[in-house]
C-alpha cells in the first residue's frame, strides 16, 4: 500500500476511536464491537499489499493448465496453481480446462449462472448467482451469500470459506501453505555443511551434558555408580533381560502404583509427588544405568592398556567415564558428519538408535539387579581369587594374592 493510502487509513481509524459515540445499552449510536471491527480492519489495510484491478486471465494454448476438476488433492492442486501462475498479475496466462480465470476480485450476481469451474487469483470470490462447477481461489476468499449457489467443490489457498447463507453443494476446504521457490520449502533447506555443522552441535552438547552429569554422580555418588558399573561388565546377559522386563512392566507398575493411591484418601494427597518421584526414579534409573555402561567400557579399556604395558598418567572414575562416553558417542559424531548421504546416514542413524537403546537397557538393568548401586550380588565382587585374571590383577594389585600364568605361556624351569 503507498506510504499515503496508509496514513489516511491509520488516520480514519483514530478518527473513528475519536469521534464515534459509543452507544449505551439499548442506546443509538456506534458499539464498542463495530469500533474494535473497524479498526481492525483499517490496520489490515495497512498490512495488506494493495489487490490487482479485476480483470479476466486469458487462457494460452501453449501456455500452463490448471485442472480443477478434482479438488479432493488439495496439494496437489495448490502445486498446479502455483507453478502455473507462481506471481500473479496482469501478464499471468494460464488455461482453465471447462473453466475460467479470473485476477482481482470477482462477483457472480444474483442474476448471473455461471458454468464450469472458476479460479481467482489475488482476491476475493463472491457468490450471489450460481457456479455449476468447482471454486479455487488464491490469496483470497470465497464468501456465499443467500441465493448463492456453488454446485462443486470449493477450495481456498491462503483464504478462508464463509457459507453466509449460500448453499455449497460440494465440499469446502482451506489450505494455508508457503509458497515454493527462493522464499519457500526448498529454499530453507539447510545445505549439507550446515547439516553437518547442526548434528555435530547437537551431538557434542548432549555429550557434554551427559559428561557434567556422570562427573556429578562419580563426585557424589561413586561408590554406588562402581557397583553398576561392575554389575554390567560381570553380568551384561543377566542386566539387559532385567532391563527389558523392567521397561515392559514400567506403564504397569504405574498404574498398580496410581491406584493403589487412589483407593486411599492420603494416598489421594500423595498423588502428585509419587507421579513426580516415580518418573524422576526412572529418569534417573535410565541416565544413570547409561553413564554406568559408559563407565565400565572406560574402565575394561583403560586397565586393558594397562596390562599391555601403557602408562596411564591416572586411571580413576573420572578418565573411565570420559573415555567410555567419548567410545559411546562415536556413532552419533560419525552419524553427524555422514548423516546428509541419503541411505547411508539413514542406515548409521539407525545403528546409533539402535545400539544406544540396547546399551541403555543393559544399564537400566544393572542399576535394577545392585538396587541403584547398593546390592553385590551381581557385581562380579564376591568370586573367589583364583578366577581372576592376570590382566586385572596387574591393574589392580591385590596384596596377598599371586597373579596366575597368561594361557598359553611357558613354565619357568626349576633351578638345577
Amino acid at each position: 500500500m503507498p506510504t499515503g493510502s496508509r496514513s489516511a487509513a491509520l488516520a480514519l481509524a483514530l478518527a473513528v476511536l475519536v469521534a464515534a459515540p459509543v452507544h449505551a445499552a439499548g442506546g443509538g449510536g456506534i458499539g464498542p464491537d463495530e469500533i474494535v471491527e473497524a479498526v481492525r480492519g483499517y490496520i489490515q489495510q495497512i498490512g495488506q499489499e494493495p489487490k490487482p484491478k479485476p480483470q479476466a486471465i486469458p487462457a494460452d494454448a501453449g501456455g500452463p493448465t490448471v485442472d480443477l476438476s478434482d479438488l479432493t488433492q488439495s496439494e496437489r492442486v495448490e502445486q498446479s496453481v502455483r507453478r502455473a501462475a507462481p506471481r500473479p498479475g496482469p501478464d499471468t496466462r494460464l488455461t482453465v480446462p471447462n473453466g475460467q480465470a479470473r485476477l482481482g476480485d470477482f462477483t457472480i450476481g444474483s442474476d448471473q449462472t455461471i458454468g464450469g469451474h472458476l479460479l481467482v487469483l489475488q482476491g476475493d470470490a463472491n457468490v450471489y448467482g450460481r457456479l455449476l462447477g468447482n471454486l479455487v481461489t488464491l490469496n483470497g476468499d470465497v464468501n456465499v451469500y443467500p441465493g448463492g449457489v456453488v454446485q462443486g467443490d470449493i477450495l481456498a489457498l491462503n483464504g478462508q470459506v464463509s457459507s453466509r447463507g449460500g448453499e455449497i453443494g460440494g465440499e469446502a476446504s482451506e489450505l494455508t501453505a508457503p509458497p515454493p521457490g527462493p522464499s519457500g520449502a526448498e529454499a530453507g533447506a539447510p545445505s549439507p555443511l550446515a547439516r553437518v555443522g547442526l548434528g555435530l552441535a547437537g551431538v557434542f552438547g548432549v555429550f557434554l551434558t551427559t559428561l557434567a552429569l556422570g562427573f556429578g554422580l562419580v563426585l557424589f555418588a561413586r561408590p554406588n555408580l562402581e557397583i553398576v558399573s561392575d554389575t554390567v561388565t560381570h553380568s551384561f546377559g543377566r542386566a539387559f533381560m532385567t532391563g527389558l522386563i523392567g521397561q515392559i512392566l514400567v506403564l504397569p507398575t504405574f498404574g498398580m502404583l496410581v491406584v493403589g493411591l487412589i483407593l486411599s484418601v492420603a494416598g489421594i494427597l500423595l498423588l502428585p509427588f509419587a507421579v513426580v518421584v516415580y518418573a524422576l526414579l526412572m529418569l534417573l534409573g535410565v541416565v544413570g544405568g547409561y553413564i554406568a555402561v559408559a563407565h565400565a567400557i572406560g574402565e575394561t579399556w583403560t586397565r586393558r592398556r594397562m596390562a599391555k604395558g601403557a602408562m596411564i598418567g591416572s586411571p580413576n572414575s573420572y578418565r573411565y567415564l570420559g573415555v567410555g562416553l567419548a567410545g559411546l558417542f562415536a556413532l552419533w559424531f560419525a552419524w553427524a558428519l555422514f548423516g546428509w548421504v541419503p541411505v547411508a546416514g539413514e542406515l548409521m542413524r539407525a545403528a546409533a538408535v539402535l545400539v544406544t537403546w540396547l546399551l541403555a537397557t543393559v544399564g537400566f538393568g544393572a542399576a535394577l539387579l545392585s538396587r541403584a548401586g547398593i546390592r553385590e550380588h551381581f557385581a562380579g565382587r564376591l568370586i573367589p581369587p583364583e578366577a581372576l585374571t592376570d590382566e586385572y590383577l596387574w591393574a589392580t594389585p591385590q596384596f596377598g594374592v599371586p597373579a596366575v600364568r597368561r594361557p598359553g605361556a611357558r613354565a619357568p624351569e626349576p633351578p638345577k
